[in-house]
């Protein structure tokens, strides 16, 4: 019985011997929410000196998403504190089971001891760290929810414009912190998506749109509030804008256009021209103005129609690497609405709104 306790303290004893990192939870959250980002800091400690890195690897997480493979890292002392992000997508979790390894760098040669160290050292056995269960709270949201569960999230600026008879158009960006930011989405619109994406559980940043019924007089939505604990409202009033102009990174109107700055100039030079006549009083030289009058009237005229090629795409938005709504099967003449670099708005035959690109413009 004593020589069987002696043996058993031996194997323990080589296994810690063999030990090369103690691994442990320095931050594990006590309860999340399904949908929530949360983090898991680890508190690791070498006992090999020189080596090049921690590395780590995850198995058997149940309804949790990693965010970071990499982790970012804080060393003080001896200790490293390595934080990993992880998605809440179950209302059953637990985090995976984390398992540390050190790696080492075969090419140092400062010394031939700490060369056969080192080589030796590949064998070195790494540490596991159980998975633990968490306590996933599920929400039971409003009708108007969004899908958002986020420490902030703020809406920076909106448009709305007619998308057809029964319906608007509504253009929003907004930005958000600690979120999966491409979560978002609402119930009871008629079309949705987003037109671009800054995505970063940290800071992102979208530009969503939404197609509603003309009826609304406010777009409101709801979303989760972690740092409060409870939902936000937010509201969008609809302000219909006939201004042709939409941009991907402004909705606000703008008049900066190079055709609004040349019809500036012209207007410009008509008012110097007309000064210039009463101080000399020559009138004769009233014809001079008509030029530059002709000109602004010319850019000021709306054209009436725009020759649209067959198999164009028409987009929902004036932006490269938006949402195509319809593709034009043979060539045609629609009404032109208005314009901004590279696109041209159009109203199609079933009275939607649409933008073309330039080049899908006949030349003649």
């Amino acid at each position: 019985m004593l020589k069987l306790f002696f043996l058993t303290l031996l194997f323990v004893s080589s296994l810690l011997a063999n030990k090369v990192i103690y691994l442990s939870y320095e931050d594990i959250p006590q309860r999340v929410i399904e949908g929530e980002i949360f983090r898991v800091t680890l508190k690791s400690l070498s006992t090999v000196r020189d080596f090049d890195d921690i590395v780590y690897s995850f198995e058997d997480a149940q309804g949790v998403e990693l965010l970071n493979e990499i982790p970012y890292r804080e060393v003080r002392a001896k200790y490293y504190y390595d934080t990993f992000y992880f998605f809440t997508n179950k209302s059953q979790a637990a985090t995976p089971n984390i398992t540390a390894s050190l790696v080492f760098d075969d090419n140092r040669t400062e010394d031939t001891n700490a060369a056969n160290d080192l080589n030796s050292s590949f064998f070195y056995p790494a540490t596991t760290l159980k998975g633990k269960k968490l306590n996933v709270i599920t929400l039971n949201p409003k009708s108007d929810f969004s899908g958002i569960i986020a420490d902030e999230f703020v809406l920076q600026e909106f448009k709305t414009t007619s998308y057809d008879t029964t319906h608007n158009i509504v253009v929003f960006v907004a930005t958000a912190k600690n979120t999966k930011i491409d979560m978002l989405h609402f119930s009871n619109v008629y079309k949705q998506g987003i037109e671009s994406l800054e995505d970063s559980y940290f800071d992102s940043k979208i530009t969503y749109y939404v197609v509603i019924d003309k009826k609304l007089e406010n777009f409101s939505f709801s979303y989760f509030n972690l740092e409060k604990n409870k939902y936000l409202k937010l509201s969008i009033p609809i302000i219909v804008d006939d201004d042709s102009v939409v941009a991907q990174s402004d909705l606000k109107p703008k008049d900066q256009s190079k055709e609004q700055l040349k019809i500036n100039i012209a207007a410009a030079v008509a008012f110097v021209a007309f000064l210039f006549i009463l101080w000399r009083k020559k009138y004769i030289y009233l014809v001079f103005i008509l030029i530059p009058l002709v000109y602004i009237a010319y850019m000021l005229v709306p054209q009436k129609d725009v020759c649209i090629k067959a198999e164009a795409n028409i987009y929902l938005l004036p932006v490269s690497n938006g949402t195509i709504f319809e593709t034009t099967q043979t060539q045609q003449f629609l009404p032109k609405e208005g314009f901004v670099e590279n696109f041209v708005k159009v109203k199609l035959k079933n009275e939607k709104i649409g933008w073309v690109k330039n080049e899908d413009t006949c030349s003649y």
